[in-house]
């Protein structure tokens, strides 16, 4: 029973698609590191006596030491492709700029060419932005799965020192997950196995970067979006 709920949890992290990042409130390290951690208040739910608990997947991973760690370092190493990509964006926005204000004053062949490299540029930003998108992602995937490898175990250990008879992913919002209601205070377990995971991986809470904000960004934040194509309508011609 043990090895089959470990293998569900590690096929989470080949299934699961990110949309956020935890907030850094749920990974605070005990104070006594080598105590337990205590089990919610009230846990037993309305279901003939089966006791059960939740955990949000997504925020024990990314909201551990180690995954606020290594998502920072992440963001660090996309930092120079994200400048790459605002240069282009910028110079994309100068030349419709451009195209907005001349193009009566433009020729026909000259107006053309203008309208060819936008689009060459536009097509070529899109395609920059998408491929750095998808690196992001899966570098992302590969942090939860690393993570996600070592906490299933403490899961699981944590599930059945603590008298569990199941428990429930809640990282989705219903309808995408089957969950429609909980109460996160009598039967979450993110916080325990967080904080737990913490003192067994010794990775010390990282210092926030100058102007972070409260929470972690979305993967995709770290690249500009393209910008909407501006009009080129040449009626005035």
């Amino acid at each position: 029973m043990k090895s089959k709920f470990t293998r569900i949890l590690l096929a989470v992290a080949a299934t699961f698609t990110f949309s956020a990042l935890a907030q850094t409130g749920t990974a605070a390290t005990p104070s006594t590191p080598s105590a337990a951690p205590a089990a919610p208040a009230a846990t037993t739910a309305a279901t003939g006596g089966l006791k059960v608990g939740t955990i949000n997947i997504q925020d024990a991973i990314f909201g551990s030491n180690e995954g606020q760690r290594d998502i920072q370092a992440l963001q660090k190493k996309f930092e120079p492709k994200q400048a790459e990509l605002k240069s282009q964006n910028d110079e994309l926005e100068q030349m419709k700029k451009q195209l907005n204000t001349q193009q009566d004053k433009l020729n026909q062949d000259a107006l053309d060419n203008l309208k060819k490299q936008i689009e060459g540029k536009q097509k070529l930003f899109d395609r920059n932005v998408q491929d750095a998108q998808e690196e992001f992602g899966s570098q992302q995937q590969d942090i939860a799965s690393r993570i996600l490898q070592k906490m299933a175990p403490m899961i699981v250990k944590y599930s059945q020192e603590n008298g569990y008879g199941m428990i429930v992913d809640t990282s989705k919002p219903w309808p995408q997950s089957p969950v429609l209601w909980w109460n996160q205070d009598a039967v979450d377990i993110t916080k325990p196995v967080v904080e737990a995971y913490n003192v067994s991986s010794g990775v010390p809470a990282p210092a926030a970067p100058a102007g972070a904000k409260p929470a972690t960004p979305k993967p995709t934040s770290a690249m500009p979006k393209p910008a909407a194509p501006k009009s080129t309508d040449t009626s005035k011609q």
